[in-house]
C-alpha cells in the first residue's frame, strides 16, 4: 500500500509543481496580465486523478476489493503528499525567486476591483499582505488551495471505488 501511495503522490505532485513553476515564470514575465484560476483548478484535478487511480492500484492489489474506509484513507494519504509537496515548492518560489509576490497579488486584485470596492478591497489586500509575512500562514493559505479540493476527490474516487 505504501508503494502505491508514494508513487501516485509523487505523480501527482510533479503535475501541480509544474503548474506552479509555470505560473511563476508566466506572472513575472507578464506581472500586468491575471493567470486564470480555471487553468490551476484544471491542473489540480489533472493531478488529483493520481487518487483515482492510486485507489483502483489499491483494490487490484487487494483481489479487487477494497472498503469505503480503505479507499478513501488511500486517496487521503495520496492527496496530503501532493498537496504537501505543492507547498514546498510553493515556499521555494515565493521565497526564492518571487518574494515580492504578495505586493504582486495586491495590486492585482486592487487593479481590478471596481470604484465602489476599491476601499474594501484594498484594506482586505492589506490585510492579506500583513498575513502572509508570517510563514505559518503562507503553508495554511497555500496549504487551502489545494487540500479541500483534494479531500472532495479522494471522497468520490472512493465512493466510486470501493468493493466489498
Amino acid at each position: 500500500m505504501n508503494n502505491i501511495i508514494i508513487k501516485n503522490g509523487l505523480f501527482g505532485s510533479i503535475i501541480v509543481s509544474a503548474l506552479l513553476v509555470f505560473v511563476t515564470m508566466y506572472m513575472r514575465a507578464s506581472p500586468e496580465e491575471e493567470v486564470s484560476m480555471m487553468i490551476g483548478f484544471t491542473v489540480m484535478i489533472l493531478a488529483f486523478f493520481f487518487v483515482t487511480w492510486g485507489i483502483k492500484q489499491q483494490r487490484d492489489a487487494n483481489n479487487g476489493l477494497i472498503s469505503f474506509g480503505n479507499a478513501f484513507l488511500t486517496g487521503f494519504w495520496i492527496t496530503l503528499i501532493i498537496s504537501t509537496i505543492y507547498v514546498l515548492v510553493w515556499l521555494v518560489i515565493l521565497y526564492n525567486f518571487f518574494p515580492n509576490f504578495a505586493e504582486h497579488y495586491t495590486d492585482m486584485a486592487i487593479a481590478k476591483a471596481s470604484p465602489d470596492e476599491v476601499a474594501k478591497v484594498t484594506e482586505d489586500m492589506n490585510s492579506f499582505k500583513e498575513m502572509y509575512k508570517n510563514p505559518i500562514m503562507v503553508i495554511l493559505f497555500t496549504y487551502m488551495e489545494i487540500l479541500p479540493l483534494g479531500i472532495v476527490f479522494s471522497l468520490i474516487s472512493a465512493l466510486i471505488l470501493k468493493k466489498k
